[in-house]
């Protein structure tokens, strides 16, 4: 090995991401697979997918124009309707009271969790399309089960009709202990219920993440919504074992690479970084890898972290530096 030994580098860059969109689209059509042709899918794209790029995955997905989009703002809605995708769309974070109006004009619905938000839709003459988040157990957004007489009453004053309700998971990353996900299935029925006892049935209802797509097939309702598992994540690693990699295949999507910049030998016993924290047990060759935690590669990695080489793992040796990293390649060649 020898130093500026790399593949497919950008000639210009030390360090830079890949985002595989065949990968997205193949993890998007194992997704596919799972649910009924009746069930409605939800591409979640919230916080910059995933960090993989909001624009670019939503490019993407304009292969899928039947597909909802899950969104974390108005800002991320309307930043894709900008880049031409059509497809129904829903805002999955808090709504301020002074961008409802953006998000009527555009055509995306917003979730609405609180009584403030209802209020707010009240007092407006056209509204957008909204769903209800009921808290069902996860205890962030939502209405509770107490709520319920209430926000039916404010609906039906308002002339408010919801097109969906939803609900989240806490805990739907293991089939082995499917308490509290049977819990909060049954509150959420209970929910859906209670809507339709009070003139409410036409509304689209969705509760699935990831790991309760693939776990709790129960679940599924009208629609799910996908989110890293569209970037080739498992939710957990107990749902990975639980469902068995030999029936989904999950490919990673994002690739982070950079440049061997740099390659010595250390005979034993020198010390390697900031604070000598690591001595070498014997002789070693390293790389010096112009990466380090302000690109984002974790301090908490300092000694343990992993890199691969040609194929083959590089352990981190002594404490990460800002710019760059040591790693061990004496077993690479």
């Amino acid at each position: 090995m020898r130093a500026g030994d790399f593949s497919m580098r950008p000639a210009t860059l030390r360090t830079w991401i890949e985002i595989d969109s065949g990968a997205f689209r193949h993890n998007t059509e194992e997704f596919l697979k799972l649910i009924s042709p009746k069930t409605h899918f939800m591409a979640v794209i919230k916080s910059n997918a995933y960090g993989h790029g909001l624009s670019l995955v939503g490019t993407i997905l304009k292969k899928y124009p039947r597909a909802w989009i899950g969104v974390d703002s108005i800002t991320e809605a309307l930043r894709i309707r900008h880049d031409g995708l059509t497809n129904s769309m829903l805002v999955l974070g808090h709504t301020l009271p002074s961008r409802i109006e953006d998000a009527r004009r555009a055509g995306i619905a917003i979730t609405v969790s609180q009584f403030e938000t209802l209020a707010d839709l009240a007092r407006m003459r056209t509204r957008p399309a909204f769903h209800l988040k009921i808290d069902t157990g996860m205890h962030r957004q939502g209405f509770l089960p107490e709520d319920f007489p209430r926000m039916i009453g404010m609906l039906r004053r308002a002339h408010l009709v919801p097109e969906g309700i939803y609900t989240h998971f806490a805990a739907a990353k293991d089939k082995k202990v499917p308490v509290y996900t049977h819990m909060q299935t049954r509150v959420f029925k209970d929910a859906i219920t209670m809507m339709n006892d009070a003139g409410f049935s036409r509304m689209i209802t969705h509760a699935a993440a990831s790991g309760a797509t693939l776990l709790f097939p129960e679940t599924h309702f009208d629609m799910v919504r996908i989110g890293m598992g569209l970037y080739g994540y498992w939710p957990s690693t107990e749902a990975a074992a639980s469902y068995c990699r030999s029936r989904t295949k999950l490919k990673p999507v994002l690739t982070w690479k950079t440049v061997v910049g740099e390659v010595k030998e250390i005979l034993k016993g020198s010390c390697i970084g900031y604070d000598s924290t690591e001595c070498a047990q014997r002789s070693v060759t390293m790389a010096v890898l112009p990466v380090g935690y302000w690109h984002g590669f974790d301090r908490g990695l300092s000694s343990k972290g992993q890199v691969l080489i040609r194929g083959k793992r590089a352990r981190v040796l002594g404490r990460i530096s800002m710019d760059m990293i040591a790693v061990d390649v004496t077993k690479i060649s």
